[in-house]
């Protein structure tokens, strides 16, 4: 007959399925589970080491060692001749439950005439919650496990966690970064670009879209007249919305943006190394006739330097900010968007003045940036594994560009494109009868997903027929085979609207 006290047990210690944790780190978060959720009250006893290692089949040292680490982290206690038991003030103690006052009104604010800034409706870039399921996801913001570099980056937050380096990141920085960084930016990336600066004249953001939030915040009001390439960058689009200015469209074309006829500004956010989203590269003669025009009217240009290291064709065209000799360019990185998008590092380089307004601005939102991701990262700088990860990248998009061309040639040959020089993605021109919103909803019963090109217009045309293909998510593999899916998903787009005219 099965002891009522060992099956007791054995429902209270299943192990959770996590593989990062050793098998004593399984056990010790089951335990502190039970306890907290308050399955195991204080003063409970819990089995001997020997009776639970039997009852979980694990040796009786991993479960003395999870005992003994519990108990000097005060979940458990030792009695002399008597067990383990929950020590007394292992669970937090909760607020005592109390009734509202009497007479308190009910009625909840209304929330939507509060919200004086609000986002929800701007169209933004998205994709299903369970992407993942999807065989063929064109899609932007995630990483590629085949192409992270697990080790190198575990080398460096390890290192970072020793204790002869908690000092360089555990004080709090109050308006600073960690100096480390700063110093990889302004010697290692910055230089790969032609721009050189001061370390006061960098700051890091948590991200790029952090940046565009910061700047909007300290320059943009209801009169700033900003100019945004059509299309463009919906992210900045969102970012800079918050602070309402008054939009300007600017054409863009297969060099970049249209300089020429610029309307009167204030500010103009430009992408000149791969344009978002159609991937064009900002031309020399442009870049300086872009500088002119700013001196002679009087605006500044906020440079998001995207992508400028996916490069595989050509020389690398100078960031617009190495070619600025009067402060009028505000230059936007990413040290984190090659390895993943999650980690949120990026930075700005901006004149003096401007970079100790945003220091200020950025302290009273978030401080600063996380210190140990400052200093890990800047360590996986400083070791060459940015530059080696880089090369990587490079080679498989490349390989991944070519493949998405040849099987667009051949399956959707009334498609246009262009053939970027860099960057992880291809734009795309259906044919005008096509919208692409209508078509990513078809593809996705293909198991295709697809960026509708809609979001990145201010005054999207329609239909639209204008999409982006992302190929940072998606195996080389499974490309020939996506793009033969979205042939499907256009073929039976046709018939629908076939259908429709005869009817």
């Amino acid at each position: 007959m099965v002891n009522p006290r060992t099956i007791q047990w054995a429902q209270l210690f299943v192990l959770p399925e996590q593989p990062v944790l050793p098998l004593q780190g399984r056990l010790r978060f089951a335990i502190v589970q039970a306890i907290l959720d308050g399955r195991l009250a204080s003063g409970a006893a819990l089995p001997s080491s020997r009776e639970l290692s039997v009852l979980l089949g694990l040796s009786r040292n991993t479960v003395t060692s999870a005992y003994l680490q519990l108990m000097d982290e005060g979940f458990l206690e030792a009695r002399p001749r008597s067990g383990v038991f929950v020590a007394p003030n292992a669970r937090p103690l909760s607020a005592a439950h109390a009734e509202p006052p009497i007479g308190t009104v009910r009625q909840m604010p209304d929330w939507s005439a509060r919200v004086l800034r609000s986002l929800v409706d701007l169209p933004t870039l998205s994709k299903p919650e369970q992407w993942r399921d999807y065989p063929y996801p064109f899609v932007y913001g995630t990483y590629d496990p085949q192409l992270f570099p697990t080790e190198d980056f575990r080398e460096c937050c390890v290192r970072s966690l020793a204790r002869s380096q908690l000092s360089h990141w555990t004080p709090d920085f109050e308006t600073d970064d960690v100096p480390d960084l700063i110093e990889q930016i302004r010697t290692r990336l910055l230089p790969k670009r032609g721009v050189f600066a001061l370390k006061e004249e960098i700051i890091v953001t948590i991200g790029a879209q952090h940046a565009y939030y910061l700047l909007a915040d300290a320059l943009f009001d209801e009169c700033t007249r900003v100019g945004l390439e059509e299309p463009g960058h919906p992210h900045a689009r969102n970012s800079f919305a918050l602070r309402k200015p008054k939009w300007v469209e600017v054409s863009v074309d297969e060099d970049g943006v249209v300089v020429e006829g610029l309307p009167a500004l204030d500010y103009l956010f430009v992408t000149p190394s791969h344009q978002s989203p159609t991937t064009a590269t900002l031309s020399l003669d442009r870049r300086q006739w872009l500088l002119r025009e700013a001196g002679l009217r009087d605006f500044v240009i906020i440079e998001d330097d995207y992508e400028a290291e996916n490069l595989y064709a050509g020389e690398p065209m100078p960031a617009l900010k190495s070619l600025d000799r009067s402060g009028r360019v505000i230059y936007i990185g990413s040290v984190s968007k090659s390895l993943s998008p999650v980690l949120r590092l990026g930075y700005i380089v901006a004149p003096l003045a401007l970079i100790k307004e945003l220091r200020v601005i950025r302290h009273a939102m978030v401080r600063h940036p996380s210190a140990f991701l400052q200093h890990a990262y800047a360590l996986f700088l400083s070791l060459g594994h940015h530059e080696s990860h880089a090369r990587r990248v490079n080679a498989a998009m490349q390989e991944r560009l070519a493949l998405a061309a040849q099987a667009l040639h051949e399956h959707l040959p009334d498609f246009e494109f262009a053939l970027p020089q860099g960057g992880a993605s291809i734009w795309v021109r259906a044919p005008a009868w096509v919208d692409a919103g209508e078509l990513a909803l078809v593809a996705r019963s293909h198991g295709v997903l697809i960026e509708a090109g809609a979001v990145f217009f201010l005054k999207p045309p329609y239909p639209c027929p204008f999409f982006r293909l992302r190929l940072s998510s998606i195996a080389a593999a499974q490309i020939p085979a996506g793009i033969r899916a979205l042939a499907l998903a256009v073929d039976e787009l046709a018939q629908g609207r076939g259908a429709r005219l005869s009817g």
